[in-house]
């Protein structure tokens, strides 16, 4: 999996008009909260621990918004451009702060698709060429007047045309904005000078046989902000396609098997089929939770870094199959705690529902399809107690358990 995934937020969004006078493009509103909250949450969930936004024009009010927060399971960093630089100069000027590969977003559009298995499919790609330096991620539509236009040959970008370059196109392939990148690629771009990754340094790569594409799934909803249109319609549009239903699943002896306090990366055993359960569900179009009692916490038998750990672990396991956990909660408490910080009755202590509420509240989950998945009587309890439909595992396999639960 990767780490890090980089926002580009530097457009000036001339084409919307007043809207932008003096609001960042990333930063309008759709269903209540920033657009750029919404993609944050929706790249955070495939397991990305930083994500960086390069912020231009109006980039103070992205600092304040984001800079420095923890934001489902990933920690938010901002930086500032000087001066305009365009997509390309911006990469140069965070060259210190990626990694050496990376996922690459434009911060003014939203495609539903799969990033785990779209850094699955670049692994594969790597593994046969190792001279590769991107993927693109192509998505058809009827009308590629706006866009970048895509020709492959194969799994190969044979051709790749900057939005600029024509008029009148009708459908076929576009540059949907998802990248994973090498960091390689800073080498190509001046420091210090404007720069275009689409106009200069994606067609040079294209060019040289180093830029490979996995397209999204067909009919997957795609929209950019760019124009009045388009953000009126992502305004009335975003919020239902986001909705989804969700499963709920405890982890020690549900998902994971149960050895006693289990924290260490090193007892990660997996119940039967239990990862093929979570793949299964990713490709359902559910979110996957887990909530979990971690006690050995308040016990001062291990700390929270080492339940972050182990989940990190999980995530890199699943990941190698194309399959990820949406998002992580775990209660500390305690009413018998040892270390003092943690000795609390706790509402989000199964068979308390905090868990539980805390993930319907934070994210757009379709409760009357969603369930909990557990081995303990207290799951049950948590499920009951959030209006969730319970179905109990006793072991075998969670492949079959939740094949017959949907």
């Amino acid at each position: 999996m990767v780490s890090q995934a980089v926002i580009l937020c530097g457009g000036i969004g001339t084409r919307l008009g007043t809207l932008t006078e003096t609001t960042p493009k990333p930063m309008l509103e759709v269903g209540g909260r920033p657009f750029l909250l919404h993609l944050i949450q929706e790249v955070a969930r495939h397991g990305v621990e930083r994500i960086t936004l390069l912020a231009g024009r109006f980039g103070d009010q992205i600092t304040a918004t984001f800079h420095g927060h923890r934001l489902f399971g990933a920690q938010i960093e901002v930086l500032a451009e000087p001066a305009p630089l365009g997509t390309g100069g911006a990469l140069g000027f965070a060259v210190d702060r990626l990694d050496p590969e990376f996922l690459l977003l434009n911060g003014d559009s939203w495609i539903d698709a799969d990033l785990t298995r779209f850094v699955l499919a670049w692994r594969r790609s790597r593994e046969r060429d190792p001279a590769l330096i991107a993927q693109m991620l192509p998505h058809r539509v009827a009308d590629t007047t706006r866009f970048g236009r895509l020709v492959l040959d194969g799994d190969r970008v044979a051709a790749f045309d900057d939005k600029g370059d024509r008029r009148g196109e009708v459908s076929g392939l576009i540059n949907a904005g998802v990248y994973i990148v090498d960091r390689r690629i800073v080498d190509l771009i001046p420091r210090h000078a404007a720069c275009s990754l689409e106009r200069e340094i994606l067609p040079r790569l294209v060019r040289e046989g180093r830029v490979v594409a996995a397209p999204v799934r067909e009919g997957a909803y795609f929209v950019d902000i760019g124009i009045p249109e388009t953000l009126a319609r992502v305004r009335e549009e975003l919020i239902g396609i986001r909705t989804r239903p969700a499963i709920f699943f405890d982890r020690d002896g549900t998902l994971t098997r149960d050895s006693g306090y289990t924290h260490r990366v090193e007892d990660l055993h997996w119940m039967p089929q239990a990862r093929e359960a979570i793949a299964l569900a990713n490709d359902r179009g559910y979110f996957v939770f887990v909530v979990t009692n971690q006690s050995g916490i308040a016990r001062g038998l291990y700390d929270e870094a080492a339940v972050e750990m182990f989940h990190r672990a999980m995530q890199e396991s699943l990941a190698q199959i194309g399959a990820h956990v949406d998002a992580f909660e775990w209660c500390p408490h305690h009413v018998e705690a040892a270390v003092p910080a943690y000795r609390k009755d706790c509402s989000r202590r199964k068979p308390g529902p905090g868990m539980i509420l805390d993930l319907l509240a934070a994210w757009p989950v379709e409760r009357r399809r969603s369930f909990l998945i557990g081995n303990g009587e207290v799951d049950m309890e948590a499920a009951r107690a959030s209006g969730l439909r319970a179905v109990r595992y006793e072991g075998g396999s969670m492949l079959d358990i939740l094949t017959t639960s949907f």
